[in-house]
């Protein structure tokens, strides 16, 4: 019985991409958002879900029906957007490492075996009924606008560690960047957004 279900499973698996003048119609929307929060500039996005559709109809023979047509998409995707990143760190340096530094520095510990640490009550705001706003389009929107602020190199790094669960070491062979400097990125982004986040969303009635 098992292996009757398993047997019509794979009958009804697509085996081929579907109809390319669909894509768009289909997948452009997600591909966009997905391409415009990690490039966070409407023209590279919008050329690097091009280029996605140009691959995929060169590459569809690939396809196989091993995965989603979207998963296929987006897989495609991820590779054209880390290719730009690595374009992207040959010709600039992604060493961001003062941001923030002016704004935040009060709230850490300057000297002694301490240092770096937070000033108790300087440091972060206990979230009330957090995991209610995982659920509310209001929050997403709001943490939207938050990474937006980030410095695009930060964001960078934070959208492929945080989002996209990529391993520290391939980010840093990617961007060209110390695993310190990946670190203290990472560091900055995240306390960057958590101060945004109370502000504009936690510290609202």
């Amino acid at each position: 019985m098992e292996n009757e279900s398993q047997n019509e499973s794979q009958k009804q698996r697509p085996t081929s991409l579907s109809d390319p003048e669909r894509w768009v119609d289909e997948h452009g929307d997600y591909l966009f958002k997905f391409a415009m929060l990690r490039l966070r500039d409407e023209s590279r996005a919008e050329d690097a879900v091009q280029e996605t559709f140009l691959a995929a109809l060169k590459g569809g023979k690939n396809f196989q029906g091993r995965s989603a047509e979207k998963s296929f998409l987006v897989g495609i995707l991820k590779n054209k957007i880390y290719d730009h990143f690595r374009k992207a760190s040959r010709e600039t340096s992604f060493t961001d490492l003062q941001f923030y530094d002016d704004e935040e520095s009060d709230r850490f510990i300057n000297e002694g075996l301490s240092q770096g640490g937070w000033i108790h009550e300087r440091g972060p705001q206990e979230w009330v009924n957090a995991g209610e706003s995982v659920d509310n389009e209001l929050f997403w929107k709001t943490y939207r606008d938050c990474a937006g602020k980030l410095p695009e190199k930060v964001a960078t790094v934070f959208n492929l560690r945080e989002v996209d669960d990529v391993d520290s070491k391939e980010i840093c062979a990617l961007l060209g960047i110390s695993e310190s400097n990946l670190w203290v990125m990472l560091h900055r982004a995240r306390m960057a957004l958590r101060r945004c986040l109370e502000s504009n969303w936690f510290a609202k009635p």
